[in-house]
């Protein structure tokens, strides 16, 4: 009997990026050929800003589409301008694609189990803006953040969508509409008109500043959140601190529509510190392919995966920012053994 066969991109990126991707895909590969129900191959890379001075080629959206999902690193070298690697990669697919959905999967520890959902195609990220009078005294920049209905409407309904599918069924809207009189105002009142079509979702809002001290001092009262593009990129990486290491938390850059292929990575950076040390902790990659396959409708073999990720951390096998000592090879040779003791499924 054939079973499903899957082309994935892989974009390493910068910094410890490589080392993760490698590991995910060497882990993941493992689970097909254990399970024998999917086929998996990892091609094309963007090794391309040393060649050519551009992060990608000319013709790379043309390329991304011919993959069913794309597995990224990171981003960020001490060489670039972090606005040039960020726009020249990574903003360069989210945005054209319109991989609008960004939910983030925060583990279960600490009394933290949420899944917090980003706006991740306009809000304050939408390159609107410019600088004039350049080295003048009188030198001016501006940052527009663009809201559309179309554009909340869709991240609510995906939003609440994703809280009815979890058993609280609660979903708070993180805001600042108290300052920002306009985006942020149009935000609250689309959140308020969708709300009314999902009767069965509780939902309560929350100011961004004061969010910070409700995730830290009373994160039970926390399931699904969502919030604009810039709030919820600084409190993914608090809820990834908070809930033990920002090594170990996955996202996904989603297009709901599916009209384009999604991209799956971790929430960490570049790391340049540890970089080429053998050090980086995989798991966040490596649970970001288990959201991959769960997202290509892989769902058993990424419980699969993620059962064995949980055995091999409560056994002790972690990296130094989960206080053990394990190196990124030990890890990975770690869960391709558990892979294998489960066997099939």
């Amino acid at each position: 009997m054939s079973v499903p066969s899957y082309g994935i991109a892989s974009i390493p990126g910068d910094g410890v990026g490589p080392e993760v991707v490698k590991a995910a895909i060497e882990v993941v590969t493992k689970l097909a050929a254990v399970l024998r129900t999917f086929e998996i191959e990892f091609t094309w890379g963007s090794d391309y800003w040393e060649k050519t001075g551009s992060y990608v080629p000319d013709d790379y959206l043309e390329v991304y589409r011919q993959f069913d999902a794309c597995l990224f690193g990171s981003v960020g070298a001490p060489d670039v301008p972090d606005h040039i690697s960020l726009w020249g990669l990574l903003l360069a697919i989210r945005s054209p694609l319109q991989l609008f959905a960004n939910p983030l999967a925060a583990p279960p520890e600490n009394g933290i189990d949420w899944v917090l959902i980003r706006e991740n195609s306009e809000g304050e990220y939408s390159g609107h803006g410019g600088r004039s009078h350049i080295g003048q005294p009188w030198e001016t920049a501006t940052e527009v953040a663009i809201f559309t209905r179309i554009g909340v409407e869709r991240i609510f309904r995906f939003a609440f969508e994703t809280a009815r599918s979890r058993p609280r069924k609660h979903l708070t809207v993180v805001s600042k509409s108290n300052s920002l009189r306009h985006g942020l105002v149009l935000w609250d009142e689309v959140a308020a008109e969708v709300a009314r079509d999902f009767p069965d979702v509780t939902w309560d809002k929350a100011l961004v500043d004061a969010m910070t001290v409700r995730m830290v001092n009373k994160p039970e009262t926390l399931d699904t959140v969502v919030g604009t593009n810039l709030h919820m990129d600084i409190l993914s990486d608090l809820a990834a601190a908070l809930a033990g290491s920002i090594g170990i938390a996955a996202s996904s850059n989603l297009d709901p529509t599916r009209k384009n292929p999604s991209m799956f990575e971790p929430v960490h950076g570049s790391a340049f510190d540890i970089t080429g040390m053998g050090v980086a902790n995989p798991i966040g990659a490596i649970w970001s392919a288990a959201e991959m396959l769960t997202w290509l409708g892989q769902g058993a073999e990424a419980d699969r995966l993620m059962d064995c990720v949980k055995s091999v951390c409560q056994a002790g096998v972690v990296t130094a920012d989960l206080g053990g000592s394990a190196t990124t090879r030990v890890i990975v040779d770690a869960i391709c053994e558990e892979i294998s003791r489960q066997g099939p499924l």
